[in-house]
């Protein structure tokens, strides 16, 4: 007996007994598109937190000052080293400027709020002071206008660009009425020069409810002897970011004048390493997924083996005349395995069909785009491979077994 027969037995045997069948299809179905679709929405999440962070550079980290966490008295708490002062952070752009591309900027306010005419922010709107390498480095897109010229940046003149939610809350979301006009930031008059591309809530919160203003007016309205200063270092393709770092630890610790014995006063923050930390944090999240999937196909592998061995007991007389008219014992298995495997893979490509767009309504939800997950496509047909064959193999065995003459003779 050929395979191709025993195949089209076992499908007519499926057809035979459609109402059970497809009960427990839809149940392994069910399995299925738990697996695929949380696995997809985390891959989707992961994805766009990939892209968010790749607008930083695949090749850039940035600097900052260290800060120890300790408990006091019962609480968390947290030691904070000196800040990287505007003397010093000048200074290391000064010396970095042949090796990388350097941005200085500086987190002036987290909670003031903007005006113009009759419409107000919430008071959480934030002010960052930046230079001209700011956008750049960090992957913002000037939507309409300008960045900020060299005489703006010099002489800190009161302009202005607006992240996106600005836009929106205060010009009715039409950037191009928003270019030339002045606003009030803590009460002070600044002219919009630019308007931001959304960058999106998925990583980045709050990055369309930014205003950026000049590094130096930053510094003259905002900071104090005590303000700290950030470091955003782009370092160009081809180029070894490890090397670069090391390069930059050494020359902030002359710049920090830190001798010899003593470690790092700041800390250095790789952007392929937050991804990377992620994407790690992530592997219990999918053992998760894994193991709900596993227990609904549990459930499903069960009811599927009571079919086969249900239907055993039913087509006793037919597994007689089968074995009287030739067929062997490794023919019996076979259609019996056939048939599990084909309930099998028909419920796993349904819930793959289904787990696919359930998973990307998450990472559309959150801004990213939509992605087929081959690997976990191939995950699901191989599982369903398994449970077929695990809920099969004792019907199937139980089939063979039986004696043809005491089957001719079964009512």
């Amino acid at each position: 007996m050929s395979y191709l027969e025993i195949l089209r037995l076992a499908y007519a045997n499926v057809r035979a007994n459609l109402l059970r069948s497809a009960l427990t299809l839809v149940i392994i179905a069910l399995g299925i598109m738990a697996l695929v679709g949380i696995l997809t929405s985390i891959d989707g999440m992961i994805f766009s937190m990939s892209s968010n962070f790749s607008n930083l550079g695949a090749n850039s980290f940035s600097i900052d000052r260290k800060s120890t966490e300790f408990r006091r008295h019962g609480r968390e708490a947290y030691k904070e080293a000196p800040p990287l002062r505007f003397e010093q952070v000048m200074e290391f752009k000064e010396r970095f400027a042949g090796i990388a591309k350097v941005s200085i900027n500086y987190r002036a306010s987290y909670n003031s709020i903007v005006q113009y005419r009759d419409k107000k922010t919430n008071p959480s709107t934030r002010i960052r002071g930046i230079d001209e390498h700011y956008l750049d480095i960090t992957g913002y897109e000037i939507n309409h206008g300008r960045n900020f010229s060299s005489h703006e940046l010099e002489f800190g003149a009161p302009k202005a660009i607006l992240g996106s939610e600005l836009v929106s809350r205060l010009f009715d979301d039409s950037p191009e009425k928003a270019l030339n006009q002045e606003i009030l930031i803590g009460g002070k008059k600044y002219q919009v020069v630019g308007t931001l591309k959304s960058k999106g809530a998925s990583m980045n919160e709050g990055a369309d409810r930014r205003i950026y203003i000049p590094l130096n007016n930053a510094k003259f309205e905002y900071a104090s002897a005590e303000s700290n200063f950030d470091i955003d270092v782009a370092v160009p393709m081809g180029i070894d970011l490890d090397r670069t770092v090391d390069q930059a630890i050494g020359v902030l610790r002359v710049i920090r004048k830190l001798k010899a014995y003593q470690e790092n006063d700041f800390e250095i923050f790789k952007s392929d390493g937050i991804v990377e930390f992620l994407k790690e944090n992530t592997v219990k999240l999918r053992a998760a997924a894994v193991a709900i999937g596993l227990m609904t196909l549990l459930g499903a592998a069960i009811g599927l083996m009571n079919i086969m061995l249900v239907s055993v007991t039913e087509r006793t007389r037919e597994i007689g005349i089968a074995k009287a008219l030739g067929a062997t014992r490794k023919n019996i298995i076979t259609q019996f395995l056939t048939e599990a495997i084909l309930i099998c893979q028909a419920g796993g490509i349904l819930g793959i069909l289904l787990g696919i767009p359930v998973g990307n309504i998450v990472t559309l939800l959150i801004g990213g785009q939509f992605i087929i997950p081959w690997a976990w496509i191939l995950l699901g047909l191989v599982v369903c491979m398994l449970v077929g064959i695990i809920s099969g193999i004792y019907p199937a065995l139980k089939a063979a077994s039986l004696d043809p003459v005491e089957s001719l003779r079964y009512e």
